[in-house]
Parts: C-alpha cells; structure tokens; sequence
C-alpha cells in the first residue's frame, strides 16, 4: 500500500461513515415523525442530489450533472413549499429514482446488472403499489406510502457506505511500509531493481 493510498482511505472513511449515519437517522425521522420527516427527507436528499450535480458538472459530465442538479434543487423547492408539494413531489419522484437506478444498473453488465434485474422487480412492484394505493385511497395516502419507500431506500442506500467506510477506515490503520534507502519505488516488487 502506497502512501497515497494510506492518505486517501484516512480521509475519505470519516467522510463516508458519516454519511452513512446521516441517511439512516434520516430514514428513521422520515418514518417517525410525519409530514415533517417528508419534508425533511426531500430536503435533505435534494441537498445531497443537487451537491453531487455539481461535483459532476465540476468533474466535465455535464448532461447527468445539470440534471441532478436540476432535481435536487426542485426537490429543495417542493419541500420549502408545503407538505402537499413534498408530498407530490416523493410521490412522482420514488418510481422516477427507481428507474433511473435500474437503467443505470443494467447498463453497468455483469453483477450491477443482476442487480438491476432484481430493482426492476421491485421498480414495478413499487410502481403498482403506489398507482394502486393512489386509485384506491387517494393521492395523500399514496404520498404516504412513498414516503416509506423512500426513508427505506434512504436507510438501505446509507449500508454500502457503512460497510466501505469501515473497509477504507481498516486500510487508514495499517502502517505504511516503509522503502528502503534509494528506492524510487520503480519495480521492486518485481524483482526488478534488487536496491
């Protein structure tokens, strides 16, 4: 392990543990306290929508940047403006962000596709269950129940971060080896400069 390497994983545990911890809390209050914690999750996850659109467009990918930012400004807007506009906005939003992670997990190949074989299982269910809920008990209701899904794949999403912040935070704790005196880090390792 370079020292590079070492510098990385040490700063970007925190960063990811931290966030991790922030969408679960957050699913948690989104669950738990109503209305607010709609208007909260909204908030919060089109904060995070809109910085990662401009950490994209910053990086030169700008169509998917503008875009993200776009709706996570819009997302900021509608929970600014009342519970009904948070609620039609999750409403409209849950099946959107399915599709798109869908779209974009059978687009990757190999295991993201399985993966986004079994989302699109799930894309449809959900879509179902919110059309159905909708027609049966009325937009709020429906509004409702894509709150749930949402603070669900809100705390499930916060998971992989968990779990790679600790992987990265085991790798910030390992000593960095040192070189030897004179080495330039060229191909010792390949047998390839014997200093």
């Amino acid at each position: 392990m370079t020292r590079s390497e070492h510098e990385a994983a040490r700063r970007a545990w925190p960063v990811r543990a931290a966030l991790g911890v922030l969408l679960l809390g957050l699913a948690v209050a989104a669950v738990l306290t109503g209305d607010l914690g709609a208007r909260l999750l909204l908030s919060v996850l089109g904060l995070l929508a809109a910085a990662r659109g401009a950490v994209l467009l910053r990086a030169g990918t700008t169509p998917a940047g503008a875009l993200t930012l776009l709706l996570g400004v819009a997302a900021l807007v509608a929970a600014a403006v009342s519970a009904a506009a948070t609620g039609w906005a999750l409403l409209a939003g849950v099946p959107l962000a399915l599709v798109v992670a869908t779209a974009v997990a059978v687009a990757r190949g190999g295991a993201a596709r399985r993966a986004g074989m079994a989302l699109l299982v799930w894309t449809v269910l959900v879509g179902g269950l919110l059309a159905g809920t909708a027609a049966v008990q009325g937009a709020g209701r429906a509004a409702d129940v894509a709150t749930v899904v949402a603070a669900l794949a809100t705390g499930l999403a916060a998971v992989p971060l968990l779990v790679g912040a600790a992987a990265l935070r085991s790798v910030a704790a390992r000593p960095v080896l040192a070189r030897p005196a004179g080495c330039g880090g060229c191909a010792c390792g390949a047998g390839g400069c014997g200093a």
